[in-house]
């Protein structure tokens, strides 16, 4: 890795964090606890870092609580009767030779049965049969006395996932779409679904190893927008963009990303950019790419990455523009280290931001979606204890969470399109991004699932930074806030709560699509729509349900409105900055997108 340059005194950079070891509690402080996280560390690996502890805890809370609710029991055996009676019925009007409506419909992201074979007897009796149990379980784990929203959300997510390996979907000779085309090619799926799990076998057992679809090259097709990289330390490169138009808004804009993630979601084909549309509307564009973390990394912090990460690279940002106020914009987790770095630069009277930018981010946690169901104490100890091991939480242990959370359609119906009717996925390039995953270090990850996820010390005023606790309420400078309507990791009434907790001039965007699909929403994607309004610093509290109820909708693109929006936040046109301050100690280093985009 190519060495900082020397910086004058007026750039220096912070000094590098160097977090203590985290103290370990109990039993885990004896000479004797290495041999107990050994063992302890071999059995998560065993379990993909599942926790059985966790998951016997819930169906033991699920069966006791039951057992002492005999109307509750009474209730799901009528239910069950009830099921049983209507499928009776519909067997028989369709041996009949009747249409019958079927009684059970699959859940809108359920796509297991969208083949027009499942409507033909007797495979819409067996997808009936499916959906009609899968229906009695969420009513088995609703409604019952004592036992906690939380507790019933697991368990119901827990018999979804173990139903979901008995679907009549996922077996060859239950399945119509996988008979017809098994008969239309004679065999022929089979073999060439045989080979691309074959494939997929190898990339799971050497991750990396497999080249990327031709057209889909970082650098080349995607990641592609001309800038040069400015600054790099160990943790992230910064990169700066070329500027495309003669002119440029005097107030740069620094992009966060989650480190979850690699940066180039935001910087796809050239066009569905966000970062290539924005620099073509006259912004000056830097953006931070994080390394991919290695096991001698492990000890890196929450605290590293905002100090040595979002801090450093403002610090960059200004000694390149001197004299400019930043719009600072956060993706997914980038969002809440940025709001958790606004929120200290606002205690701390650093009023180097002219904006703030949240893109499905969360600052509070208490309603974090599903990802929540994953995490208690038994649940993160377990992931210390494979963190502890490997120094990081791999990535193939972090997207098969993220897929579990739609396994009917990310795991199971992706399965049985490549294995049982052998069709290979055309690349896209957001499907390559969505493979470039990253690790997390043991250390950082271990402290954002304990204090913001499991505590959620941020919003309940109990986050500090640098020994001072921050708010989120002292954030004064314009915020933009976007929320998209099917995000299953950042649920959209969790992001609206930004508007809960602070009080400034905010304007909050809810837009169609998910997570990923509702961010990277270009103008000209079709079918998109988006919901915006603005609060006044100071204005009264609206609920969600309220605002979407008084918000229309408006067709097309919400970037218009966000570009405008920066726009009107800035204070005039200048000259296109040079790349880097070669003056100030910030050469370029190398074009974009750098290095840090390739470790894999």
């Amino acid at each position: 890795m190519q060495n900082q340059p020397a910086r004058p005194a007026q750039a220096k950079a912070p000094a590098p964090v160097k977090a203590p070891p985290r103290a370990e509690a109990g039993a885990d402080a004896s000479p004797y606890a290495g041999i107990d996280r050994k063992l302890r560390g071999a059995f998560a690996r065993a379990t993909g870092g599942v926790s059985p502890f966790g998951i016997a805890e819930t169906w033991a809370a699920w069966t006791n609580h039951l057992a002492r609710a005999p109307g509750r029991q009474l209730e799901l055996a009528a239910h069950a009767r009830d099921s049983a009676l209507q499928l009776m019925d519909f067997a028989a009007r369709s041996g009949l030779g009747q249409a019958p409506e079927a009684p059970f419909a699959p859940k809108p992201f359920d796509h297991r049965f969208a083949d027009a074979g499942w409507a033909e007897p007797p495979f819409r009796l067996w997808q009936q049969g499916f959906l009609a149990v899968q229906d009695w379980w969420d009513q088995a784990t609703a409604g019952i006395p004592g036992l906690s929203r939380h507790e019933a959300e697991r368990a119901r997510f827990l018999a979804r996932q173990t139903l979901d390996t008995v679907s009549p979907s996922n077996f060859a000779w239950m399945n119509p779409e996988i008979l017809a085309e098994t008969a239309r090619t004679g065999g022929r799926n089979l073999v060439e679904g045989a080979a691309q799990a074959a494939e997929d076998m190898r990339e799971a057992l050497h991750p990396g190893a497999m080249p990327r679809p031709a057209g889909c090259e970082p650098g080349k097709d995607i990641a592609c927008t001309k800038g040069e990289v400015v600054y790099r330390n160990d943790i992230f490169e910064l990169l700066q963009y070329a500027p495309q138009t003669p002119g440029v808004h005097s107030e740069p804009v620094l992009i966060v990303p989650a480190w979850i993630m690699k940066y180039y979601i935001l910087d796809l084909s050239p066009h569905n950019s966000l970062i290539n549309y924005l620099v073509g509307q006259g912004f000056t564009v830097f953006a931070i790419s994080w390394c991919n973390p290695s096991a001698e990394q492990k000890d890196l912090s929450l605290e590293d990455y905002r100090l040595r990460g979002v801090m450093t690279a403002l610090e960059a940002v200004g000694a390149i523009m001197p004299g400019r106020r930043i719009h600072a914009c956060g993706y997914c987790l980038g969002g809440t280290m940025l709001a958790i770095a606004a929120a200290t630069m606002a205690r701390d009277n650093d009023d180097r931001l002219a904006s703030v930018t949240l893109m499905a981010a969360q600052v509070d946690f208490s309603e974090a979606g599903e990802l929540m169901l994953f995490l208690d104490e038994s649940q993160i100890a377990f992931l210390e204890d494979l963190m502890w091991e490997q120094g990081y939480l791999d990535r193939q242990q972090m997207a098969g969470a993220f897929a579990s959370i739609r396994a009917e359609d990310l795991i199971y119906t992706r399965a049985v399109r490549r294995y049982c009717l052998g069709r290979d996925e055309m690349p896209t390039d957001i499907g390559v991004w969505n493979a470039d995953t990253t690790r997390m270090p043991a250390r950082m990850h271990s402290e954002y699932l304990r204090s913001l996820f499991l505590e959620n010390r941020l919003s309940a005023g109990r986050f500090a930074v640098e020994g001072r606790v921050i708010a989120l309420k002292d954030i004064t400078v314009p915020m933009f806030v976007i929320g998209t309507e099917t995000d299953h990791i950042a649920p959209w009434k969790s992001v609206y709560k930004t508007r809960l907790f602070t009080d400034g001039d905010l304007t909050f965007v809810l837009t169609s699509g998910g997570h990923n699909g509702g961010i990277v929403s270009e103008p000209g994607h079709l079918h998109r729509h988006y919901r915006i309004s603005h609060r006044p610093a100071g204005a009264l509290y609206v609920d969600p349900d309220s605002w979407l109820a008084g918000t229309p909708p408006r067709q097309g693109s919400w970037w218009p409105d966000w570009s405008g929006w920066l726009a009107a936040k800035s204070s005039g046109r200048s000259d296109p900055p040079a790349f880097g301050a070669p003056d100030r100690g910030y050469p370029p280093l190398e074009p974009a997108p750098g290095r840090h985009i390739h470790q894999r």
